[in-house]
């Protein structure tokens, strides 16, 4: 069993380009504490809870999640946020007890979760919003053979599922030439500008391109749809620490009831994701808002309950496939479905 200790990446925690965001979710969510001042969980004397979550430089996706936390604290608990630089950081303080629950990518989860980490999935953050985009006149993966290539980094979600489709749909002589270049909006850029021949994009950073400058940006080609493709891959999940679901279900069942009713308010109420923006993440354009929240609804990618012990496991799958975990891993290793099945 691995032994979870603090290293110096843990200290490192962000002030980036998020950090306006930080301090409007601080305020915004009415914390009791200052922004990021605690850690653990601890019970007060009323029998009330003061525990900490972790968001990861927080996009439109984490919204609803910011929803719920508010919902918790309106049955009187403390519940303190902090923005953490990368999904590496919030895994180790939720294994190591300092946070609750957290949500972003599934892969670092299941990587500490094989190593005994004491982690547990609880919930969708986001269906697979994920789709690979060609330059104009690309239409087949043997148009990109030895073609500049956009990828994150070598780990990350979106590059396994770029790479499985290249060794699916490529002659067996033919792969694009990789190049690492950042975040999906700088790889958006890097394909409207023909820098790059092909990248995967999330549907925030799509749409954009729609209204991008660059001659490039138009007559892009959608080369794959991960969500039609890979229907049982579940990038983007909530999870929490064990323990801490252990002695505290209550809260817990709270928190995700909480969270799938915020996702089938979105569901059902056009607009009601652009007023979560607009409590959240006031910063953010009103105009790009709009245009991406309508993809999302459209989609129906706020599902918070899609998990299921069937899609778990072929998220599970398709990681260790990647070789981004080890095979033998069970959905019941990795996941508690159970605050899914209560949740009303």
């Amino acid at each position: 069993m691995r032994t979870w200790t603090r290293t110096t990446a843990w200290a490192a925690w962000t002030r980036t380009k998020r950090c306006t965001a930080t301090a409007v979710l601080c305020v915004a969510a009415m914390a009791a504490t200052a922004c990021g001042s605690g850690t653990g969980t601890e019970t007060r004397a009323d029998g009330t809870l003061s525990f900490t979550v972790a968001v990861v430089e927080p996009d439109i996706t984490i919204v609803p999640f910011l929803a719920a936390v508010d919902a918790v604290r309106r049955q009187g608990h403390d519940v303190d946020v902090v923005e953490l630089a990368a999904p590496e950081l919030a895994i180790e303080g939720i294994a190591l007890g300092d946070y609750a629950i957290s949500a972003e990518a599934t892969g670092p989860a299941l990587s500490a979760i094989e190593q005994d980490a004491p982690i547990k999935i609880i919930a969708d953050v986001v269906g697979n919003q994920w789709a690979l985009y060609g330059r104009p006149g690309v239409t087949s993966c043997d148009d990109l053979d030895q073609r500049p290539f956009g990828i994150f980094s070598a780990g990350a979600v979106a590059t396994a599922m770029a790479k499985d489709w290249v060794r699916t749909h490529c002659g067996a002589d033919r792969r694009p030439r990789y190049l690492t270049l950042g975040g999906s909006d700088v790889r958006a850029q890097a394909l409207a500008s023909g820098e790059i021949d092909a990248t995967p994009l999330e549907v925030a950073d799509a749409v954009a391109l729609g209204s991008s400058p660059e001659p490039g940006a138009a007559g892009l080609t959608k080369l794959a749809d991960f969500a039609r493709t890979l229907p049982d891959l579940h990038p983007q999940t909530v999870y929490a620490n064990a323990d801490f679901l252990a002695d505290h279900r209550e809260v817990s069942q709270a928190f995700v009831t909480a969270l799938v009713r915020e996702h089938a308010r979105i569901n059902a109420r056009p607009g009601h994701l652009e007023r979560l923006v607009r409590r959240y993440l006031p910063q953010e354009d009103e105009a790009d808002v709009a245009r991406v929240a309508k993809r999302y609804r459209a989609a129906r990618l706020f599902d918070a309950g899609a998990l299921t012990p069937r899609n778990v496991q072929g998220t599970i799958d398709f990681f260790a496939r990647a070789g981004v975990i080890g095979r033998g891993m069970s959905a019941r290793d990795a996941a508690d479905l159970s605050f899914l099945r209560a949740a009303s």
